[in-house]
């Protein structure tokens, strides 16, 4: 029988592109062939050149064996013939079997041949179907991720400071990749929209008056009124000649010279011992006034609808400044470039917090148990989520993926990969079936057929 015809299918087919020797190969009908494609054909090739061997050794078993029957050498002639025949009838059948899957046996239109070109597209809708009933179904997610002890492992993982070190430098160069990713403009353009946004939506006078109230019952203004008080004291004390020039400027002008000095001198002195006595007296009265007066403001800013206004006023109003929306623009350009500074100095205080976190997530992961399945809810959570959400698309990409390609070389490629383990069922079909053809044989004449 003819080599090519035993072998493949009555004519060789073309060569298939080559590799370029570096294993990238060269693509064609959506698939690489490579210089490991180019082995596993030879292999083929070498398994085809055995099985097709092996069919010409038991032909001329055969007719060997015919003829030495014809000649009278024996009844051992008889069962030679038989497992010879026997051996020719399996391997041929296997061949056709063989080589239907991948082209047409002889090249003759012979119906339900060259299964894997002309049935692709079918292959590739049931092998989506197979993925998603199989392994794309949430039971089957579930039970996987479950068996996996994901949370333990991680744990495990994590605890390990290498490991944390590893962790930690990821995430400083993620952060420093999406930072210079950023436009600063476009950046600064959105967090001041947002903060002015939502300061401007939120009404601050109840909120300033409950704090105000707070602060004041438990005596948290004291040391504000105290600073005051000092200050006030220290500037009087310093500028004391401008105080009484400033009474004495106020002063009509037809009273004395010295009238207005000794005035100014007495106000002056009064002021200063008023505020001597309210820094010296926790008790004193004009403290006291303080008190009653922020207790009022406070509960005007909670309840009085003028008040109230007035504040949301004055808010808008500092919002709208251009200085202050240049420093809330300005604040990214600050955060940026401390968060910058902090991912790229390993002993930054950022970087050893977050190693630290981790491997302290690590620990307790480890040995936690209710902290272990809460992790693990949340990852089969979600993967059984885009699972479930997405598995069309995934089936979808599998059926499109192979309806894309070229069949004739997607049967090729197919070939290369399982055709040598193929030519191992002619080798037992010649095999098989001369141990069958023998076993009838023998059955036949210990019969007396």
């Amino acid at each position: 029988m003819d080599h090519r015809s035993a072998a493949g299918g009555g004519t060789a087919p073309p060569p298939l592109p080559t590799g370029n020797g570096t294993g990238k190969g060269t693509g064609t009908g959506g698939f690489v062939f490579n210089a490991a494609d180019e082995e596993r054909r030879r292999g083929v090739r070498r398994m085809k050149a055995t099985a097709t061997g092996l069919l010409v050794l038991v032909a001329l078993v055969y007719a060997l064996a015919k003829w030495a029957q014809d000649t009278g050498a024996g009844p051992w002639a008889g069962y030679v013939a038989a497992a010879a025949e026997a051996g020719m009838v399996g391997a041929l059948a296997d061949w056709f079997a063989v080589t239907a899957l991948f082209r047409r046996p002889l090249g003759l239109p012979i119906p339900h041949t060259a299964i894997i070109p002309t049935k692709k597209d079918q292959l590739g809708v049931s092998l989506g179907e197979f993925v998603g009933e199989n392994f794309l179904s949430a039971d089957v997610v579930r039970a996987r991720l479950h068996a996996l002890g994901i949370g333990g492992r991680l744990g495990a993982w994590l605890g390990e400071p290498a490991h944390a070190d590893r962790v930690t430098a990821e995430l400083a160069a993620a952060l420093r990749g999406a930072l210079t990713v950023l436009r600063d403009s476009d950046v600064q353009a959105v967090v001041g929209e947002a903060i002015t946004r939502r300061a401007e939506s939120a009404e601050i006078a109840p909120g300033m008056g409950k704090t105000l109230e707070r602060v004041v019952a438990d005596g948290g203004h004291h040391r504000a009124v105290d600073l005051l008080c000092a200050k006030a004291h220290d500037w009087l004390v310093t500028h004391g000649e401008s105080v009484m020039d400033a009474v004495q400027g106020g002063a009509p002008g037809w009273t004395p010279r010295f009238v207005d000095r000794k005035i100014g001198d007495r106000v002056y002195k009064e002021l200063l011992r008023f505020v001597t006595e309210m820094r010296d007296m926790p008790q004193h009265p004009a403290r006291g006034a303080v008190d009653r007066f922020l207790t009022d403001f406070a509960a005007d800013l909670q309840s009085d609808t003028e008040t109230r206004a007035k504040v949301e006023r004055l808010k808008s109003e500092i919002l709208a400044r251009g200085e202050v929306q240049d420093v809330i623009a300005s604040a990214w350009t600050a955060i940026r470039s401390m968060i910058l500074s902090a991912a790229e100095d390993e002993q930054s205080e950022l970087r050893l917090r977050v190693r630290s976190s981790l491997i302290s997530l690590g620990a307790r992961l480890a040995t936690d148990g209710r902290l272990q399945d809460k992790l693990e809810g949340w990852i089969e959570g979600a993967v059984v989520y885009v699972v479930t959400t997405y598995r069309t698309e995934v089936t979808s990409l599998i059926t499109d993926t192979v309806a894309g390609w070229d069949a004739e070389h997607t049967s090729r490629k197919i070939e290369a990969h399982i055709g040598r383990d193929l030519q191992f069922i002619r080798i037992n079909g010649t095999v098989v079936g001369a141990l069958a053809g023998l076993l009838i044989y023998s059955v036949s004449r210990a019969f007396g057929a």
